[in-house]
């Protein structure tokens, strides 16, 4: 069950929201976004987060090399974002 939303503390993504925010790469519909995701993709990805959740996110190479497709990497920020300090 996830927390609620505090203004220290906002909602973590989900799914779709990871999908939107790829979507947003390359002005696809939701619908066009594959599974799989490619190093641009994730890079992109990264930076929609910091600029979303006001944070800087410090990731290994091997947490990166695991955000090889979408629930890969909602699940991986998930779990970064829950324990981020948050602007």
């Amino acid at each position: 069950m996830s927390q609620p939303a505090t203004p220290d503390r906002p909602v973590l993504p989900n799914r779709a929201v990871v999908v939107e925010m790829l979507a947003s790469f390359g002005q696809r519909s939701v619908d066009e976004v594959p599974e799989q995701i490619g190093s641009l993709e994730l890079t992109w990805l990264i930076t929609k987060v910091e600029l979303q959740y006001g944070v800087t996110l410090e990731l290994s190479d091997a947490t990166l090399l695991s955000m090889t497709t979408v629930s890969s990497a909602v699940a991986t920020l998930r779990d970064v974002l829950a324990g981020a300090e948050h602007v």
